[in-house]
């Protein structure tokens, strides 16, 4: 059987990996935000609709971390709209893909001394990988410029390897409550030793509910 040209062999596909906060990790995170009225930014911190940001705050965020609270935070911790992450995935994040994350840090203490440095984190990069015609997808507010899927429904989803291009990490358009990676993600955050995250297998074909 004759073996086939470099040019004339199928390109493998990428595997694409959905981040979510490792659920196996119970306990509650020991640290509060101390200073949230006086931010500026109502009840929850939230990105400005339709828009990948950090919302005008009239403070920094002031964040106490002790024992006392629950079990220490790990290097990926979920926190209103955003993340809040350690030294540690701040330096895998700008190493692999620094164009596609923001940060903002914080000011932490703790009731017995200092405190580990903490950042509010962002994936700002969005791009439009979901291919409709290939996926079964139900889509709330069309027509306006708050048009996204309803994750709330069973859908599939395709998405096209094309639109991604270099990226590492980025949220697809119209479902940016996810988050998705490369392996080249995947392995420098295993390689750092990161705790906190999860990687579920995310690319082309993607059922769910409740996504």
């Amino acid at each position: 059987m004759a073996t086939p040209s470099d040019g004339s062999r199928k390109r493998k596909t990428p595997r694409l990996y959905r981040i979510t906060l490792n659920f196996r990790i119970s306990r509650r995170p020991g640290w509060e935000l101390e200073n949230l009225a006086a931010l500026g930014a109502g009840r929850v911190l939230r990105s400005p609709r339709g828009e990948r940001r950090f919302p005008a705050l009239a403070e920094t965020p002031r964040l106490l971390i002790d024992k006392s609270l629950g079990r220490p935070p790990v290097d990926w911790e979920m926190f209103h709209d955003f993340w809040l992450v350690s030294d540690r995935m701040k330096g895998v994040l700008e190493a692999v893909d620094r164009e596609g994350v923001a940060f903002l840090k914080c000011e932490t203490r703790s009731l017995k001394g200092g405190a580990p440095v903490y950042w509010l984190c962002d994936i700002i990069r969005r791009l439009d990988v979901i291919d409709e015609e290939k996926s079964i997808v139900q889509v709330l507010d069309e027509g306006t410029d708050f048009r996204r899927y309803d994750g709330t429904t069973i859908s599939r989803y395709v998405f096209r390897e094309e639109a991604i291009g270099s990226a590492h990490i980025f949220r697809p358009r119209f479902l940016e409550q996810w988050v998705l990676c490369d392996q080249t993600m995947k392995d420098a955050c295993k390689a750092a030793g990161v705790k906190g995250l999860s990687f579920g297998y995310a690319y082309g074909n993607y059922e769910g509910l409740n996504p």
